[in-house]
């Protein structure tokens, strides 16, 4: 049975995505991992889904959800990407456990559109090491990197 991870964030359309489309990519068939926002966005960042495609990640099918679609259900793990959704949602109730990653947003770094790429790769590469740290310690099988 696949470790279930719900990755939360304000807007769920950068940060919680990347997180999403890296544990999915570095925990294979081990997790099950969804992401949600407090107050969902409604897209992808596109920066977002770029970022990753140079990582040879698609999240291009990836959306913007809604916290309360998961309302009800149980996760292993619920990871805070964002300090709001944190202080907004400090517990998860259905969380065996729940992590908290401060991320700062990528969205708002830059004034050019190659400033802003490059906050968001940078911020990609803080929550690839992340979650290659978390990963170890929840998932006993080898994982494909």
């Amino acid at each position: 049975m696949p470790i279930k991870i719900l990755v939360l964030c304000t807007g769920n359309s950068a940060r919680s995505q990347i997180t999403e489309g890296l544990l999915r990519h570095h925990g294979g068939n081990a997790l099950e991992v969804h992401s949600a926002g407090t107050h969902p966005a409604g897209i992808v960042h596109p920066d977002a889904v770029e970022t990753m495609r140079e990582h040879g990640i698609d999240i291009s099918k990836q959306w913007s959800k809604a916290m309360s679609q998961f309302e009800g259900q149980s996760f292993d793990y619920v990871i805070t990407v964002c300090d709001d959704a944190h202080q907004e949602c400090p517990f998860f109730p259905g969380a065996k456990k729940q992590l908290h990653w401060s991320t700062p947003d990528p969205s708002f770094i830059g004034s050019s559109h190659e400033e802003r790429l490059e906050a968001f790769r940078t911020t990609m590469k803080s929550l690839e090491e992340r979650v290659k740290e978390f990963l170890p310690s929840v998932v006993k099988t080898e994982n494909p990197t």
